[in-house]
């Protein structure tokens, strides 16, 4: 099914003024762009595309005070017929013409008012739809914030990753979630994950039961959210399984449309996994600085190989 907001919950999550249209509180906003309707106001509706939360700022409502009634009727027609629409927003506070409240009414569609500036509100309209309706899956896995970087550590269940999770914890960094993280794509490459809210700041160890992270480590030791910048797969030591060592290689893995740093982590006693995840995190910072350990000792040995041998 299709993700979807309703007029009803931006009014709530924006603390809207409802002017007119109370009948369409419940119509569906399904997209994140926005729209204002100046050409359409100008009598163009080619393109008008009506499916949008459409914005009447300081220029379209200072354009509709200029028009006579019944111009002012015909234009906003176009506005509040459509089946499509689901609300106008006016910025500012401003006030205009009873007939367009008159018009929503009859129609259903929900008159809007903000006491933002247009710029201000579109900016904030987007970000919250961006978030709302972005595309999302639940995946089996937990979330930890290690110095600055998201890192999303997947295997198969019993592998460890709570423990791991728990000593990250003792070591002063954070948890976002455990074993199930909702992951949303709020833009074309940055994925954002979350804990379920029925999971939120709960982690589970075998032998100790559900344990609340906050109450035992404090609200500086969990985040509501985190961006995703690589996974960890923990796996079992396989001796027949040839490992990366030296990191040249460098795999991915998508995950809705993004395809994040993945490194694979063998499991087996007496490696301290917390250690290793730390490092990893401190190593894709100074990758992302333009610093990788790996292809700087590549290329010194293909410098030395090519250096000629002195007698």
């Amino acid at each position: 099914m299709d993700k979807y907001v309703t007029v009803s919950e931006l009014k709530e999550e924006m603390d809207l003024e409802l002017v007119a249209g109370q009948s369409g509180l419940e119509r569906h906003i399904t997209t994140t762009e926005i729209n204002r309707p100046g050409l359409a106001l100008a009598g163009f509706l080619m393109y008008f595309p009506a499916e949008r939360v459409q914005i009447l700022g300081r220029t379209e409502i200072a354009f509709l005070s200029s028009m006579n009634e019944a111009e002012f009727k015909d234009r906003i027609a176009a506005l509040v017929a459509s089946e499509l629409t689901p609300c106008l927003v006016i910025s500012r506070s401003m006030d205009t013409n009873p007939i367009l409240y008159e018009m929503a009414e009859e129609h259903g569609i929900p008159i809007l008012r903000t006491s933002l500036s247009t710029p201000k509100f579109i900016s904030q309209l987007t970000t919250f739809l961006a978030i709302r309706l972005a595309p999302e899956i639940l995946v089996h896995g937990v979330l930890v914030d290690v110095y600055g970087i998201g890192i999303l550590m997947m295997g198969s269940s019993g592998i460890g990753k709570s423990e791991t999770a728990l000593e990250l914890l003792k070591r002063g960094h954070r948890m976002v979630a455990d074993d199930a993280v909702e992951i949303r794509q709020i833009s074309e490459d940055t994925l954002v994950g979350t804990a379920p809210p029925l999971l939120e700041h709960l982690l589970e160890i075998r032998g100790l039961g559900v344990l609340n992270a906050m109450t035992l480590f404090g609200a500086g030791a969990i985040r509501t959210h985190k961006r995703i910048e690589m996974i960890i797969e923990l796996e079992q030591w396989d001796d027949t399984k040839p490992y990366d060592r030296l990191g040249l290689d460098e795999q991915k893995k998508r995950i809705l449309d993004v395809e994040l740093t993945s490194i694979t982590i063998p499991v087996r006693p007496g490696r301290n996994l917390a250690i290793i995840i730390e490092v990893a995190a401190m190593n894709q910072r100074l990758k992302r600085m333009g610093y990788n350990a790996a292809k700087e000792l590549s290329e010194k040995l293909m410098t030395s190989l090519q250096d000629p041998i002195e007698d």
